[in-house]
Order: structure tokens, then sequence, then C-alpha cells
């Protein structure tokens, strides 16, 4: 059942530690509004985006320049019938080094197919990590803010 958990996986040129900062600096690169710590072992910080999405993660494992594992401890979906599908689910990012490269591995395990959320949660996060956050890896800006961009250039 582990390979059916959504996941995006891509190779930067960047060192695992530049990677790895730039995935605790959650503000960069995920849109909403985030309360809390990002970056520290036992926190919790949550994540809000209108009255649309709304989670709560605790990082539950951290590991330097290697692993980091977000444990949703609440959530509300206004979009799916079971609006707390998230709950219980971890959020993991591996950095490992192949060859010259870095690789970041992205997996959100319980947004399986059977989810209801699955292809809207899949294309969302395929934006925001495979997008937004290899952007903030590569360039050092991240695009969180799709709609918003034009705003966020001039601020």
């Amino acid at each position: 059942m582990s390979n059916r958990n959504f996941t995006v996986v891509f190779l930067l040129d960047q060192t695992p530690e530049e990677a790895f900062a730039a995935i605790n600096n959650v503000r960069g690169w995920w849109s909403g509004e985030i309360e809390g710590s990002t970056d520290k072992l036992g926190e919790e910080f949550t994540y809000r985006y209108k009255d649309v999405h709304y989670s709560k993660q605790r990082i539950a494992e951290l590991i330097p320049g290697k692993r980091v594992v977000w444990l949703v401890l609440d959530s509300y979906l206004n979009f799916t019938k079971d609006q707390t599908e998230w709950n219980g689910t971890e959020v993991v990012f591996e950095v490992s080094e192949k060859a010259d490269k870095t690789e970041v591995r992205f997996t959100h395990r319980g947004l399986v197919p059977e989810v209801e959320c699955f292809n809207s949660c899949s294309n969302a996060w395929g934006f925001y990590v495979n997008g937004s956050l290899r952007s903030l890896i590569t360039t050092g800006k991240g695009e969180p803010n799709r709609t918003q961009k034009k705003e966020t250039a001039a601020a």
C-alpha cells in the first residue's frame, strides 16, 4: 500500500542542506496563513487557506539535511464529505544525495486514490512541491500564490 501514497520526486543541483532549509521555510513555498514554528522538532503549526482548507501539523521527525515528517493532528477540507480525511496522515520530505545531485522525495502518507481529495490534493501538492518548493530551492524564490503572483511581486 505504501507505493500508492501520493509522491513527488525531483533532482536538483543544490546541496541537501539548501533543499532542507527551503523545505522548512514553509511560508516561502506554501500559500495561506501559517502560524507557528515550521522548523523545530515537536513544534506544531497550522495552515489555513480561506474557509477551504485548515490543517494542524506536528513536526514528528526532523533529521537535519535528510528528513522531515509532519503528522497531521487536525484538518478540515470544505470540499470533501469526510472533511477530516487528512487526520492522522503524514507529510514526509526526504532529502538524499544521488550521484552529484540532490534528490527531494515528498510523500503524503495516507493520501491514496481511495480518498475523496486525492485528485485535487495531489494536484495542489504537485504545484506546491514540484513547482513552488522546487523554485524556492533553485532560485531562492518560491511561488506560493498562483493567483496573487502580481501582487506578491509588487510587495
